[in-house]
């Protein structure tokens, strides 16, 4: 298969051409490890409160464009705006917090007889950050704003369909007085500019998230040379509603239907207790049926388009216009548009029920009682996010125990915040994001041994 060297950014509710951008080369991105590499030994001998300041400058002047970005986010995403507003607020406040951490970036020191035994944090060096398509500026940002922050040069290479705010932020950073050349930007082909990223022998790590099966891929180059990987893969998340619960808020559409369902957190599998099964159902198609779909730019729109194409025949593929459901409405014409869609004749194994759809479109399954709804809960190779809604506390802390994935959350459909751990069991992921220990995840450990007990006579 042969690639352009050009990417086209598509507007997804118009399907118009907003910019073409140059694809990396290979060659394009040894060049650019080299001039990491550099940047990255001058970045490392600063003093930590120097690097501090200078991530928390990046951070104000990223404060100061949050709305270009924002608009920029959705136009090449089809984010709603105030969505995108929040993702670029979030790449603000994550660089905030990791600049926080540059001066607690502590050792131990371990008691030994004979001498004192002290570990030091060191970075790694050169970091590959191969961001998805589905939150473009905050998913960059969990892996470029720690690594920056533990000393370390970071590589970007964002999604072949939203490059935009990837490359603006580059051009941020610059402003805000970052060294050139520690942290880059390279627009390309997957096959191309991130498998060259991922098999190059000076990048010492790779930050990936996608889809499970090209996080194998990634995990197994990294193998080969042992290189430490962070994967955050899919997701089929369950939202277990007990019969006790307030189903007003344990139903929420938007659990599912945030971004047009393209997050692995989405609450993509409704468990209910089939004591208030019917009620729920109707309460999902009165919800369904109400969302605002449309344009992404307008205040108003609850729901904006997909992604691409691509995207839209894969949802379609999963989801036939004849299968049972509660449905809501999406514009005609051009654009990537997909109806709300609650599915209410799956199996609990069908490919719906089991598989990442990646789009508007949940399933609604009913259970028996707690050992049903975990069992149910923990029936896919995912194992990423969840929500459980109940008033008895100590069944909420049974079954968060027993469901296994990273984030939970009860009484709530909140997974992500830049200040706790974010990760997933099984085929969902490996390692953590975010979280007071994002940064110790770019340093290697060393451990000096002093003898106080004075030269061998």
């Amino acid at each position: 298969m042969s690639y352009e060297h050009e990417l086209t950014v598509l507007n997804p509710a118009t399907e118009e051409v907003v910019a073409t951008v140059p694809a990396a080369t290979a060659a394009d991105v040894d060049a650019a490890v080299a001039r990491a590499a550099k940047a990255q030994a001058g970045w490392a001998a600063l003093a930590p409160a120097d690097r501090a300041r200078l991530l928390r400058r990046f951070a104000d002047v990223v404060d100061a464009h949050v709305e270009e970005l924002a608009r920029l986010e959705v136009r090449e995403a089809g984010h709603l705006l105030g969505n995108a507003r929040w993702e670029a607020g979030n790449v603000r406040d994550l660089l905030a917090y990791a600049a926080g951490g540059v001066e607690r970036l502590n050792g131990r020191q371990i008691p030994v007889p004979g001498g004192l035994d002290v570990t030091i944090l060191e970075p790694l060096g050169v970091v590959g950050v191969i961001a998805p398509w589905n939150f473009p500026m905050p998913i960059a940002a969990w892996g470029t704003a720690p690594a920056l922050a533990a000393g370390n040069a970071v590589v970007l290479k964002p999604a072949e369909t939203t490059p935009l705010t990837a490359l603006r932020l580059a051009e941020l950073a610059l402003e805000a007085g970052l060294p050139e050349g520690l942290f880059q930007v390279l627009p390309g082909h997957g096959p191309v500019a991130g498998t060259a990223l991922v098999e190059h022998p000076g990048v010492a790590k790779i930050v990936f998230t996608g889809s499970t099966r090209t996080g194998r891929d990634v995990m197994e180059r990294c193998a080969r040379q042992v290189k430490p990987v962070t994967l955050e893969l899919g997701g089929k998340s369950p939202n277990i509603v007990f019969a006790d619960a307030d189903l007003a808020q344990a139903v929420d559409p938007f659990s599912f239907l945030d971004n047009s369902g393209q997050d692995c957190c989405a609450r993509t599998r409704i468990l209910v207790q089939e004591t208030v099964y019917d009620e729920v159902r109707e309460l999902l198609a009165d919800a369904v049926a109400s969302v605002v779909v449309g344009d992404p730019a307008d205040e108003k729109t609850q729901m904006g388009p997909l992604i691409s194409r691509r995207q839209l025949e894969r949802v379609r593929q999963l989801v036939p216009a004849d299968a049972p459901g509660l449905r809501g409405s999406a514009p005609d014409g051009p654009g990537f548009w997909f109806a709300p869609t609650v599915l209410t004749g799956e199996a609990p194994d069908s490919a719906a029920a089991c598989e990442e759809i990646f789009g508007p479109v949940a399933v609604l399954l009913p259970f028996r009682d707690e050992e049903d709804a975990v069992r149910l809960a923990n029936g896919t190779p995912y194992g990423l996010s969840g929500s459980l809604w109940t008033r008895d506390i100590g069944r909420a802390l049974r079954v968060s125990r027993a469901v296994k994935a990273g984030n939970l959350s009860v009484n709530s459909h909140s997974s992500v915040r830049y200040w706790t751990p974010f990760g997933g069991y099984k085929q969902s992921g490996l390692g953590r994001e975010l979280g007071p220990d994002a940064l110790a995840a770019f340093t290697e450990t060393k451990n000096v041994f002093i003898s106080t007990e004075g030269p061998a006579q």
